[in-house]
């Protein structure tokens, strides 16, 4: 990177942070959000209507111009730490992140794309990338592809950005030119579905060369925010663990007084720790617009997942029966982190993306 980035949390992020979890834990804790994914429906309208038109968080990204709150990826990347650390079902990543930023990415004087980044930012629409979830940035992308699979809330989507080998067009779901078929997604909380449009339908936003770039930036600023939905989950999983060990008495003393127990845990905060520096730089970079964005994308990306994996199975462990059972919220922590280390990108893709962007030979 060009520039030493700024890991520090400023105080408007802060104020962001506490609005953002008052409102998760009110409407949004993980009790509920178990409740929801048993229901097969893990959507609350309510909820994203007060995280978007009331909190104004899907406008982060966008210009006060366009409707927008005109902050950056780092007050985002506040937001999805704390939606991971609820484990939220909502398309906040998938539409206030990809698909605002490949919008962004296009011309934003076109009254099309205008358009819709202001209803996106106002919380009036979702918007997502018809791209399988696994996409990396760097990865080909489905532009012959009459059905895709594999793209995330699509099932709660308005208008789908659908990239084609003459650009991209968005085409709203109502039309009878798409079909969403869901499908059954290991974490409940984030649904995934096969969608077919038909070829021709839609209003084309950007012409080839400006579509692969537009497509490309979304996916490099959702991979590199996903590192702060992962760090969200990690430092639940971490807070829990430690909170059940010291109440879970055994021989007469908290389990969380045995050596063994705290030695793990100690290496799991150094993991935690680490994995907010990565995070954090990744969100500073797309932020300033780093020319070393890239780099620290996939840096972020190769550490956190495995983190927050690491973290979510540590949380099953120590919490021993009770962390086995479905009415335990571990295991949807576990099942989102286990499905971010494979979304826009897995952990050896964007290793060999590292290794490759510092001149090292890729991992054997």
């Amino acid at each position: 990177m060009s520039t030493p980035p700024d890991l520090l949390y400023s105080e408007p992020e802060d104020d962001l942070r506490a609005a953002v979890r008052a409102l998760l834990a009110d409407r949004a804790d993980l009790p509920a959000a178990l409740a929801r994914a048993e229901s097969g429906d893990p959507y609350d309208p309510a909820l994203w209507t007060s995280l978007t038109a009331g909190i104004g968080a899907a406008g982060l990204l966008v210009p006060e111009s366009l409707g927008g709150q005109g902050a950056s990826h780092r007050e985002a990347a506040v937001v999805l730490e704390e939606l991971g650390r609820a484990v939220t079902a909502a398309p906040y990543l998938t539409s206030s992140v990809l698909a605002t930023s490949a919008l962004l990415a296009c011309d934003t004087d076109d009254p099309d794309v205008a358009g819709l980044l202001t209803a996106l930012a106002q919380g009036r629409g979702v918007a997502v990338l018809a791209v399988p979830f696994g996409t990396a940035p760097d990865a080909p992308l489905p532009v012959g592809a009459a059905t895709v699979r594999g793209v995330a809330d699509a099932v709660r989507a308005d208008v789908l950005l659908v990239p084609r080998q003459d650009g991209l067009y968005a085409v709203e779901t109502a039309s009878p030119a798409v079909t969403v078929e869901p499908l059954t997604p290991l974490d409940l909380t984030r649904p995934l579905a096969a969608v077919t449009v038909d070829p021709g339908a839609g209003l084309r936003i950007a012409a080839a060369p400006e579509a692969e770039r537009a497509v490309r930036a979304g996916l490099l600023a959702g991979a590199g925010l996903l590192a702060s939905e992962q760090l969200g989950i990690a430092e639940w999983c971490l807070e829990e663990s430690v909170r059940h060990t010291k109440e879970r008495y055994q021989f007469n003393r908290p389990v969380g007084s045995f050596q063994a127990l705290k030695h793990r845990m100690a290496q799991l905060w150094l993991e935690v720790v680490s994995a907010r520096a990565a995070a954090r730089a990744a969100a500073d970079a797309l932020a300033t617009g780093d020319p070393g964005a890239p780099l620290a994308v996939a840096l972020a990306q190769a550490y956190c997942g495995p983190v927050a994996v690491h973290a979510a199975e540590e949380c099953v462990q120590l919490h021993a029966g009770i962390g086995m059972t479905w009415e335990h919220p571990a295991h949807l922590a576990l099942k989102r982190a286990k499905s971010a280390a494979t979304a826009l990108g897995s952990t050896g893709r964007h290793q060999e993306a590292l290794a490759a962007l510092v001149d090292l030979p890729a991992p054997g």
